[in-house]
């Protein structure tokens, strides 16, 4: 084959192929990802799947496939989103999370019919969403021993029953030392998950900021901190352990004088959407919040 032909090859390749990111404990995950892979089908793309979904026909996603791929199909909750953010790590591929009916801050706002998404992804007929990511580093005795990131949040917390003592700097300058059950920082996409449930604010993810939340907190002062995307946060770990932890998918176990430096990432994660909606509808979808008034007038 020529080079030139083998380029419009890779070209034919990578407008034609689709990754599905689905919860393999989900039945109607498995079913609506059964439906829109017969359409993809038979329209000549190729498919791939997590492995874990073991879905006939389709076959099992590797990395190497990323250059094949035009958009990954989630069909799952926030976890399977996370789930393909991983999967897609470090390439431009948009992720389209389907919403099955459950309501979640990173999948459409309405549940759309299997033609809807079929015919946007066909048509390309989506719009693209960028989501800022966290960086972490880990440095024992100034050594690098481990790095990451995280689409949600990093959390440094307790591995054991008694609290962790942590020295907290931002812009490397000491902002406070506590013993606490742990620490969060999240990005604004994770504003509305674990930085949430302890106490964060909800950041609109357009916002370009990271969320400091200390959890349960010994301290006069232990407010949650919205600071700069460009600041640079550091943990310092005082107590005999801690555990690291991103997106809960990747774990670290940390020792007494380990430095966790996160930063913004390089990379950015890309949500689909089928049309455009506000992260205001998703507030109120999510949590059923009473627009209409408290009188319901």
């Amino acid at each position: 084959m020529k080079q030139d032909d083998r380029k419009q090859d890779d070209r034919h390749q990578a407008e034609h192929a689709i990754l599905f990111v689905v919860n393999p404990n989900r039945s109607d995950a498995r079913e609506a990802a059964h439906e829109i892979a017969v359409f993809f089908a038979k329209s000549g793309y190729t498919l791939f799947a997590n492995p874990e979904a073991e879905l006939e026909g389709i076959v099992p996603f590797d990395t190497q496939h990323l250059d094949c791929v035009q958009i990954a199909i989630v069909l799952g909750g926030d976890g399977t989103m996370l789930r393909a953010a991983e999967a897609v790590r470090g390439t431009q591929i948009p992720i389209l999370g389907v919403n099955l009916g459950r309501v979640g801050f990173l999948a459409e706002v309405e549940k759309p019919s299997i033609a809807e998404i079929c015919s946007a992804v066909l048509e390309k007929n989506y719009i693209v969403d960028e989501r800022l990511v966290l960086s972490y580093s880990v440095y024992r005795r100034d050594e690098l021993v481990t790095q990451g990131w995280a689409l949600n949040e990093v959390t440094v917390e307790r591995n054991e029953t008694i609290m962790v003592e942590l020295l907290v700097q931002i812009d490397h300058r000491p902002l406070s030392r506590w013993g606490c059950d742990g620490l969060i920082c999240s990005t604004p996409t994770g504003s509305t998950a674990y930085a949430f449930s302890a106490g964060g604010p909800v950041v609109w993810p357009q916002v370009e900021a990271f969320v400091v939340v200390p959890i349960s907190a010994h301290a006069l002062f232990s407010k949650p901190l919205v600071v700069s995307a460009q600041s640079t946060v550091v943990i310092d770990v005082e107590s005999s352990d801690a555990l690291l932890s991103a997106d809960s998918r990747r774990k670290f176990s940390l020792l007494k004088g380990d430095r966790v430096v996160m930063t913004r990432d390089q990379e950015l994660v890309r949500l689909a959407h089928l049309k455009e909606t506000l992260f205001t509808d998703r507030l109120v979808a999510k949590f059923k919040l009473p627009i209409e008034g408290w009188r319901g007038e």
